[in-house]
């Protein structure tokens, strides 16, 4: 009997010579999977998110957040209260009138470049670390669907950057309120907003940082799907955060200013006013959004066709 007979009447047992015929776009997991496997079922969001969370890189992280506003009140105290210079008063010069105004000022002295770099940490080193360690072969052999990987390892690097985003006016709050009093916030142009009132304007002015932020996110993500070193996608978002920071500084530029995300990042500063301007920051979201889903579309297309070896 060859291996392709088989007696009468007995079930057919597939060998390594059979194949299972497919419909049109089925790929090797829609051919043949084990019984219970469901792909939206690999690498769950809680497991990637105590993965992330327990490794020394996010706990430093968010130490250097929780201290900055500490490190302000030392300044502060040791040099005395800031005051305004040549007749201008600016947000520093009012950081000591309340809590509010503290918080607003903490986010001040760190949305151009110490809040780009937890996003850029926590994109940048999501895929190029399982690379560097060996282990992406791995999660994919597991197996678990690239755009699935993907969409875990990114949910959970942007819900990390928004927790460093909220972590640091949280503190800076609680610690400015317990130094200075709860109070109304002092406008720098003059006026005042009540304490309730700032409280609510400060969350907008978290929220649109941390959309602001979502170009450096892109860049540090797209870049983890291109190379092995972590280092190297965080420090390449970092360094165009950084040129495009130049580029804004160039007034020779004109209007085309105008589609640099840098351009709006310090827009929330007229959500501070007895009637807050909104133009600016709907603009620079507008900008923000549009590279970032550039920016993952591109990173989802490249990893879905590279070829992974480590």
């Amino acid at each position: 009997m060859t291996a392709t007979e088989s007696t009468p009447g007995a079930p057919h047992v597939p060998d390594s010579l059979d194949t299972v015929e497919t419909g049109p776009g089925e790929g090797p997991a829609e051919r043949a999977t084990a019984p219970g496997y469901r792909a939206g079922r690999t690498l769950p969001l809680r497991v990637e998110a105590v993965r992330q969370l327990k490794r020394r890189r996010t706990l430093v992280m968010g130490g250097v957040l929780a201290l900055l506003p500490f490190v302000l009140l030392i300044a502060f105290a040791v040099a005395g209260s800031p005051g305004g210079r040549n007749g201008e008063v600016t947000l520093m010069d009012t950081a000591t009138a309340s809590g509010a105004n503290f918080a607003a000022t903490c986010l001040f002295v760190s949305a151009g470049f110490l809040l780009v770099i937890p996003v850029a940490l926590f994109c940048g080193d999501t895929v190029a670390s399982e690379a560097g360690w060996s282990s992406l072969r791995y999660l994919l052999a597991a197996p678990v669907p690239r755009a699935r990987l993907l969409w875990s390892k990114l949910a959970v690097a942007l819900g990390m950057s928004a927790a460093a985003m909220v972590l640091l006016p949280l503190v800076a709050l609680a610690a400015g309120t317990a130094a200075y009093g709860w109070g109304p916030l002092e406008i720098p142009t003059g006026g005042t907003l009540e304490a309730g009132t700032a409280a609510q304007r400060l969350a907008v002015v978290v929220a649109y940082v941390f959309v602001s932020q979502l170009v450096t996110a892109g860049l540090a993500f797209w870049l983890s799907t291109k190379t092995d070193a972590p280092l190297g996608a965080v420090g390449g978002a970092v360094g165009l955060t950084i040129a495009g920071n130049v580029l804004d500084a160039v007034t020779a530029l004109g209007s085309w200013r105008d589609f640099l995300p840098a351009h709006w990042q310090f827009a929330w500063a007229d959500v501070f006013q007895p009637t807050p301007e909104w133009g600016g920051m709907i603009q620079g979201s507008a900008i923000s959004v549009t590279y970032a889903l550039v920016l993952f579309a591109l990173a989802f297309r490249g990893f879905s066709r590279k070829d992974v070896v480590s």
